[in-house]
């Protein structure tokens, strides 16, 4: 399953350009699996807080989930837009 950001159009180039997005692509899509899945740790440690009594071990670790999913996930979804959108330009040949 492919979320469009593996850079250019899947053919194979030297184009350091198209490289560098590839690669840029590869760490957006590492960043937002991680961001993502600090957010889902996060929400399990919530409902384990709730059933606990809110031990404060496990909010910090809640907190801790929620706060380096939001930096790490917001600047890859920033980037993972600009790789698709330099894919589109180069596509359709439209750089304004």
């Amino acid at each position: 399953m492919s979320d469009g950001l593996e850079g250019g159009a899947g053919e194979s180039t030297d184009d350091p350009v198209v490289q560098k997005r590839a690669q840029v692509a590869h760490l957006v899509s590492v960043g937002q699996r991680t961001g993502y899945a600090l957010f889902a740790l996060f929400a399990v440690l919530v409902v384990v807080a709730f059933i606990t009594s809110f031990p404060s071990t496990v909010t910090t670790a809640a907190t801790v989930c929620l706060i380096l999913g939001s930096v790490i996930l917001a600047p890859a979804i920033v980037f993972g837009y600009a790789v698709k959108a330099a894919d589109r330009a180069d596509r359709d040949h439209d750089w304004r």
